[in-house]
């Protein structure tokens, strides 16, 4: 089971990575938003495979019509995965909001919200 403290613990281990509040809740960002607590248990982060897990795991793998516009965010009910899946999750969201990526300039990155 991964907590919040697991999640800022994985995210702020990754190049980069700085934390700031969105919309009200702790949130970590690379060049972009990568992970946000949507609300207490739950995270939001990019992936390429919303469908996939979301299919296979409903219960802790989903999204809220509010997430329909954005295809790479899922939703993840924290208390059923392990650390090691958490940290596979947070390093592709790392990817995803491009972390490294040639010519992104952190400090002016327009923060998500």
């Amino acid at each position: 089971m991964a907590t919040e403290d697991d999640v800022r613990r994985a995210a702020l281990a990754l190049p980069g990575v700085v934390e700031r509040p969105s919309w009200g809740q702790p949130a970590w960002f690379a060049a972009t938003l990568m992970a946000r607590i949507w609300e207490d248990g739950v995270l939001t982060v990019k992936t390429e495979e919303r469908e996939a897990l979301a299919g296979t795991d409903p219960d802790t793998f989903f999204w809220t019509p509010h997430h329909e516009r954005s295809p790479q965010l899922v939703l993840v009910r924290l208390d059923r995965i392990g650390t090691g899946e958490l940290a596979e999750l947070l390093e592709e969201s790392h990817r995803l909001a491009g972390a490294g990526s040639p010519g992104r300039n952190r400090r002016t990155a327009t923060p998500d919200r």
